[in-house]
């Protein structure tokens, strides 16, 4: 096709502008650079995810290989964060039935698992983890729903990262002499462990894979708004054939966490949440002989220098802060950038947040689900409204938000200094403050600024400046040029007030034994 010359004689520069020359002097046309906005012509269809979980209507507690009532008889009701709507109920276990679940594992442990060869013990593990893939989108749906996770999420992080370590601490089972070079490795007993909601399926898999691939037996307490999935894989350990009283899971709140941390059967505790449940245990165990990790909150920083691969970088900084609604303990809350390039940098931030999609958790096309609870998001609207009264710049993406559920926009707050709360609390939610930096040392500086160290991202074209970076930041996990990748096969834990402690790798397992 031909195009139509341009009249006069004229030339066409680079950025857009047309120079033509008239009467011997030269006018200057600009034109706009063409904008890419659609508005709603191009509005997305909904794509549901229809696959039937699974759930029933009702769940009892899971000891001794059986789902038994709790004593007491008292329930409570799992309700989902998209809608409001009531999930299932489940049994409230209190004081009676955690040390019905403590006799069934210690039973076990002196009984069939602490003698059964770790090659036996391996096979159990591979067992579980082929259901779990079996299973796995029935069980990405029933986390959607239970915790508002996106299922993109559920489905191709939780699930398969679950699977992954039941896999990895099989292959374990019969090499455990290889942990601790020099010594024989033995397992510490009955271990009482707690999760928190944010990751239940996951978090699950962390604490019970090496615990039973080094021959301890487990009493575990899911968290009360996210245990549906628990009573799931208790299902498949039934499938598994399991020995009864290895895994018991008792469903509770804050009362049945004590109990459990609390039993004197326990050999060891292993905690993952908040970091003030974390002090209370830490003083609650004092002088008590037992084992315990800590993995609690964080606010990681993650820095750009002014050489990074920008656009890798922003992707880098939005996976950071807004996957799984910024329910994560290592995430990115707070963004480091180097002052040259901040304007742009956050102009592009600003760009990309006005796109994502906050909605339905079984919606394939939502990048933000729901807030787990409508306590959380009360906290949420807390801490944002104090960055507000302290001075910062916030800005919010325009979505619509759904009419029912607990939901809440993607922000950043621009203007933060080191000594507002947005900067110095776990928010816990899809809040990011940005701050700015001009040298490495004042980058470090303020990455340390905190009373957290769990994690910590770098973005630079240098590979000696990731190197440094590492070994300044007082974080258990530095990222170089990436943000939330995990492995089994890879420690994960924290400094000062973000615990003690590592799980996954070598390094977990040899807190499981003695």
């Amino acid at each position: 096709m031909r195009t139509r010359p341009l009249t006069r004689a004229a030339s066409r520069k680079p950025n857009g502008t047309v120079t033509m020359a008239k009467n011997g002097a030269a006018a200057r046309i600009r034109r706009a650079k063409p904008a890419l906005t659609f508005g709603k012509l191009w509005e997305y269809e909904p794509a549901p995810e229809t696959v039937d979980p699974g759930i029933k209507p009702a769940y009892d507690l899971f000891i001794g290989g059986k789902f038994v009532p709790a004593k007491a008889g008292g329930r409570f009701d799992s309700i989902s964060p998209a809608d409001e709507s009531k999930i299932s109920s489940l049994a409230l276990a209190r004081s009676a039935d955690v040390d019905a679940a403590y006799a069934a594992a210690s039973s076990a442990y002196t009984r069939v698992w602490s003698r059964m060869p770790g090659r036996d013990r391996g096979k159990y593990l591979f067992r579980i983890a082929r259901l779990l893939q079996d299973r796995a989108r029935a069980l990405a749906v029933a986390e959607s729903i239970d915790g508002g996770k996106p299922i993109r999420e559920s489905r191709d992080f939780d699930l398969p990262m679950a699977a992954a370590h039941f896999f990895y601490h099989a292959g374990w089972a019969d090499k455990l002499h290889y942990v601790t070079p020099g010594r024989a490795p033995a397992p510490l007993g009955v271990v009482g462990q707690v999760i928190p909601w944010n990751f239940p399926l996951l978090m699950l898999a962390w604490k019970i894979a090496p615990a039973l691939a080094c021959g301890n037996t487990v009493v575990l307490k899911p968290a009360e708004t996210t245990s549906v999935t628990a009573m799931l894989f208790a299902e498949i350990l039934q499938e598994a054939e399991l020995p009864p009283g290895v895994v018991n899971l008792v469903t509770g709140a804050g009362e049945t966490g004590a109990a459990v941390v609390g039993h004197p059967t326990a050999a060891k505790i292993a905690f993952t949440g908040s970091t003030e449940v974390g002090k209370m245990i830490l003083r609650q165990l004092a002088g008590t002989g037992k084992k315990l990790t800590l993995e609690l909150g964080g606010k990681a920083a993650n820095i750009v220098f002014d050489d990074a691969p920008i656009d890798a970088a922003v992707e880098g900084v939005i996976n950071g802060i807004f996957f799984n609604q910024g329910h994560v303990c290592c995430a990115g809350s707070r963004l480091l950038v180097q002052e040259s390039i901040a304007a742009e940098f956050v102009a592009r931030l600003k760009r990309r947040i006005a796109v994502l999609r906050v909605g339905h958790p079984l919606d394939k096309n939502t990048d933000i689900g729901a807030i787990n609870s409508k306590a959380q998001l009360a906290k949420i609207h807390a801490l944002v409204k104090a960055g507000q009264n302290e001075g910062a710049a916030m800005f919010q993406s325009s979505c619509r938000l759904p009419e029912r559920g607990y939901y809440f926009r993607p922000t950043l707050f621009t203007k933060v200094t080191p000594s507002h709360r947005i900067a110095r609390e776990e928010i816990f939610g899809p809040v990011l403050s940005i701050l700015t930096f001009r040298t490495f040392e004042e980058a470090v500086e303020k990455a340390n600024n905190t009373a957290y160290g769990l994690s910590a991202g770098v973005w630079t074209d240098k590979g000696s400046r990731i190197l440094k970076m590492a070994s300044a930041l007082k974080a258990g996990v530095v990222w170089a040029n990436t943000f939330n990748k995990f492995d089994p096969a890879s420690p994960f834990g924290g400094y000062k007030e973000s615990g003690f402690g590592r799980e996954g790798g070598r390094q977990g397992l040899l807190d499981y034994l003695r």
